[in-house]
């Protein structure tokens, strides 16, 4: 048999062989094959009473307070020597999948490479060790970075104003919904629906609910977006706004949303756009000029990281002439001096934004996603943000058009897609589904794309390389891709029970959810 490699089963090869059929295949006595190890759990691993450090005895007896805090029986914790620790956190690291050893095709997510120099930054003192109390007067450098950054956000948005303090997407979008329901108080509205199209993102209609609005859903056309005529049918005064995600998330860009934002702001509402695809149009379209009233953007994706980086995310919202009186506080404003300062509550009708909403948050924002976000749009400068949207919005399409005639492609026919490409299990053979494609692409040694979203799509695979994959790169994945579908069209049972390769085969998900098998030993 020839052996698998990371090119993955080739059709001259026939039906895919796999170890697990083979039977001279042989389990190993200590649990480990080759360089995949089997590593236990570390309370497994260590044992009470050994370590890696020498802690001296205290040289005297605790005071009475202090005693009331004493241990009465010794803590469960693994005790391990130094090597033991490393060799157990360094052959976990290994069983992670990281951007920095393949792709991550996750669709809406864009996962994309975060160059070290961002990271550079993000560590230098003075950000890295800010406290958010600090004195104003003690951070004017960060202030200022604040400030430029806010400067680009409205710059490539062609908006009026940006609230910066939002941590993430979903609080981005309750920001910029709080600026709606405060815009139309002050007009002593009382518009109580929020309309929400298929084609936005799943947190939308859930933020807009929190912030006490009624959803109504825009179905969407056959091409995948929004339709033009229903929701024009449905406006009327007690429409608050809509809430629409352009680039959508069928990877569809939405060619009538100037008609949609024109025909909203005629009835009275104002138009929430999802910021969350910026990747995709960054330096091609400035959502102001579609007349959007606020979008958040999720810096730790358009502007790398990526996706928070496994810690905090960061999701400014950009708001229209209309909505910029009700942004949160604080922000950063340039003095007639040249200095930054940040305005308060106290220092609000002196700047004349006495009609703020309130807070998004305690302190400011996120200065490691803000010294990133600055580094990469310094770095790329305004040509080469245009270039990420454009070699985005291609690497996306060469994967849609790979793997259409085998897999598909429910909105093939509707246009070019943009930073994602959307797939269906609707040809595979019956018995075969979408998780069968994704559990085999880890046996090939990639990431599983996004799988059974967007709802609106049966069976949905949704595929978002970004611009930092290179050709070669996409090749083997569309090679990857286009074998898994071929062995499902073969009947190749195997691929029903992959993956074979992991550390873990494939698992009953439902029951791990509602019956988790937890090994915990301390008290």
């Amino acid at each position: 048999m020839t052996a698998l490699n990371t090119a993955g089963w080739r059709p001259e090869m026939g039906p895919a062989q796999h170890p697990d059929q083979e039977s001279h295949a042989q389990e190993t006595a200590s649990g480990d094959k080759g360089l995949m190890l089997e590593e236990p759990l570390i309370f497994e691993l260590g044992k009470p009473g050994s370590t890696g450090v020498d802690i001296d005895p205290a040289s005297r007896a605790p005071s009475d307070t202090l005693e009331r805090f004493r241990r009465k029986s010794q803590a469960a914790l693994p005790g391990l020597t130094e090597p033991e620790t490393v060799r157990h956190y360094t052959r976990l690291s290994r069983q992670n999948y990281a951007i920095d050893l393949g792709p991550f095709p996750l669709g809406s997510c864009t996962m994309k490479h975060n160059p070290r120099l961002n990271e550079k930054i993000a560590r230098m003192a003075g950000f890295a060790d800010l406290h958010p109390l600090a004195p104003q007067q003690t951070t004017r450098g960060a202030l200022a970075v604040i400030n430029e950054l806010a400067h680009w956000l409205i710059t490539l948005t062609g908006m009026h104003g940006v609230a910066m303090t939002p941590k993430a997407g979903a609080h981005g979008e309750l920001c910029g919904v709080l600026c709606i329901k405060a815009a139309l108080q002050a007009r002593g509205e009382d518009r109580r629906v929020m309309l929400v199209p298929e084609s936005a993102h799943g947190t939308n209609p859930a933020t807009a609910a929190f912030a006490g609005f009624d959803i109504e859903n825009i179905p969407a056309t056959a091409e995948g977006r929004v339709d033009l005529a229903a929701l024009k049918a449905r406006l009327g005064p007690d429409v608050a706004g809509v809430m629409i995600t352009n680039p959508n998330t069928c990877g569809l860009f939405e060619p009538d949303l100037k008609v949609i934002s024109d025909a909203v702001h005629a009835a009275g509402g104002y138009v929430y756009c999802d910021g969350a695809n910026f990747n995709a149009i960054v330096g091609r379209v400035r959502p102001g000029d579609l007349g959007v009233d606020a979008m958040h953007i999720n810096l730790h994706k358009t502007f790398s990281t990526p996706h928070g980086g496994g810690g905090p995310g960061s999701g400014p919202v950009v708001l229209s002439e209309a909505l910029s009186p009700y942004g949160p506080l604080p922000y950063t404003a340039r003095m007639a001096d040249g200095t930054v300062r940040l305005i308060e509550e106290e220092d609000a009708a002196e700047m004349g934004h006495s009609q703020a909403f309130g807070r998004m948050a305690a302190f400011h924002g996120q200065m490691g996603m803000f010294t990133r976000a600055l580094t990469y749009i310094l770095s790329h400068g305004a040509d080469g943000l245009k270039q990420v949207a454009e070699d985005a919005v291609l690497n996306a399409n060469y994967v849609l058009r790979s793997l259409e005639d085998v897999l598909d492609a429910p909105f093939g026919q509707s246009g070019p897609c943009m930073h994602e490409a959307l797939f269906s299990d609707d040809n595979l053979p019956d018995g075969f589904s979408t998780l069968d494609i994704a559990k085999g692409l880890i046996d090939e040694g990639f990431h599983p794309m996004t799988v059974y979203f967007p709802l609106v799509v049966h069976g949905a695979m949704l595929i978002e390389p970004t611009e930092t994959e290179s050709k070669a790169g996409l090749d083997r994945f569309i090679g990857s891709m286009r074998s898994l579908a071929a062995r499902a069209k073969a009947s190749d049972a195997t691929l029903k029970t992959a993956p074979h390769y992991a550390p873990r085969r494939r698992l009953d998900e439902t029951q791990a959810a509602r019956r988790p098998v937890l090994n915990w030993q301390g008290n």
